[in-house]
């Protein structure tokens, strides 16, 4: 088997959905902590990975993927003996639905609002905020008569969802009106192979 290696930063949730997914699969591989503030993602050689200048990126022997929903799905495919992402239309059109959350209402109001408050962006704190919660809010409509989002088992949207609602307190977004939610997040935290965003 190659060598996996992976790029990541360690505050950056994106690049934590993919080093989750890899522990989850039980995947050994090299990590290599870029500094975003350094300006290491805008380097001539990192720019031969990602043209985008972004982590996470993912080398997998002559394979290179960037974008995080990208590296999930392409590990679950991979790596996930299709335990992560259906192979019936049914279930990947479910996750798929999902990731399409989290690159929306979680990325652009949760992960935004977060980066507002920690990073200094110039974002609308209060638009991103309001965003977050319609978030939240399908979510907690949703999970209240499901364990999972998608497909009856734990998957890919999962994985793509968890971290930015994690972290929504740290962009003011209180997840205490959410009682299904947060439920469905020491869900993901019992899975066998979890591991915290510090680790």
């Amino acid at each position: 088997m190659t060598q996996l290696t992976l790029y990541s930063y360690p505050i950056s949730g994106n690049a934590y959905k993919v080093r989750l997914l890899l522990a989850l699969l039980g995947l050994e591989y090299e990590l290599v902590n870029v500094d975003l503030k350094a300006g290491d993602t805008q380097t001539p050689e990192f720019l031969r990975l990602n043209p985008r200048g972004q982590v996470p990126v993912l080398v997998d022997g002559d394979v290179v993927v960037w974008d995080s929903l990208a590296i999930l799905v392409y590990l679950a495919r991979q790596h996930g003996k299709g335990e992560w992402l259906p192979g019936d239309i049914m279930g990947e059109t479910q996750v798929m639905q999902w990731l399409a959350v989290s690159e929306n209402e979680l990325l652009y109001g949760l992960a935004r609002a977060r980066s507002t408050l920690l990073l200094k962006r110039p974002f609308n704190l209060e638009q991103c905020q309001n965003e977050g919660k319609a978030g939240l809010a399908v979510m907690e409509q949703h999970l209240a008569e499901n364990a999972w989002l998608a497909a009856g088992k734990p998957t890919i949207a999962d994985i793509a969802c968890y971290p930015y609602v994690l972290l929504a307190p740290m962009g003011e977004v209180s997840l205490e009106p959410y009682p299904n939610v947060r439920q469905w997040l020491a869900r993901v935290e019992a899975l066998p192979g979890w591991v915290a965003m510090s680790s």
